[in-house]
């Protein structure tokens, strides 16, 4: 099943009868409607998903982010009118490829079929510790699980993994994040990216791996995360 969320419903039919010509099915949803089926959907039906393709919606990077917390299919955005500065958003919300209509039906499929190929890997041999962090721009992986992060507290991640257990206020951690101080940035913004961060890893693993002491700083939990591909802790922006 292929979901095209997109708020105009001759759009979508002009697809349907080719996909389902192809064998595969088309189904049409909103942004609202495709949020609540997320989550209210239960395993088996989220693998029934084999990709999603996106065009006229509203709030698109919450509709991407929604996808992305449940599945690890291909996103594909479909523009009606060439335009860089909506190619460069839909890529930085997330999205795995962009196409400007019109677009034949079969090169979508063969575009579709090229994401899955990069991102169906062959599975992992599980670690003792919940958490493996890497440090190639990977995010990090839960239970064998990707986690996918924000950039910034991917860094938070991976430097707080780095130096091994130790702890590191949050001057500290900001000056690893963002290197050189930039006025523009307080520096009281590492405890929002923190509690952010926080907040999913507590979700997923049940408790919270960052033990935080007023003074003392934040300290990640060494029994609970593993590393791959170690560098330098000095991470910049």
């Amino acid at each position: 099943m292929i979901i095209f969320i997109e708020n105009r419903q001759l759009v979508v039919e002009g697809y349907k009868n080719r996909f389902e010509k192809a064998g595969e099915t088309l189904i049409r949803l909103t942004a609202n409607d495709l949020i609540d089926w997320i989550n209210t959907s239960n395993a088996s039906e989220l693998a029934s998903v084999e990709a999603f393709l996106i065009g006229e919606t509203e709030a698109p990077s919450e509709t991407i982010d929604a996808i992305r917390r449940k599945l690890n299919v291909p996103i594909v955005a479909l523009l009606d009118n060439r335009s860089l500065e909506q190619l460069i958003n839909f890529y930085l919300k997330g999205v795995d490829d962009v196409v400007v209509k019109p677009v034949h039906f079969q090169e979508l499929l063969i575009r579709i079929a090229a994401i899955k190929k990069r991102i169906v890997q062959p599975a992992k041999q599980k670690t003792a510790e919940p958490i493996v962090v890497y440090f190639d721009g990977r995010d990090p992986e839960i239970h064998g699980d990707q986690l996918l992060l924000p950039r910034r507290e991917r860094r938070i991640l991976e430097y707080l993994a780095s130096i091994n257990g130790r702890r590191a206020t949050k001057a500290q951690i900001f000056g690893a994040i963002y290197g050189v101080f930039d006025e523009k940035i307080e520096e009281n913004v590492v405890e929002s990216h923190i509690s952010k961060l926080r907040k999913k890893l507590r979700q997923y693993l049940g408790y919270d791996p960052i033990d935080s002491k007023r003074y003392l700083g934040y300290q990640l939990d060494p029994k609970s995360v593993a590393t791959e591909k170690m560098v330098p802790h000095a991470l910049v922006a």
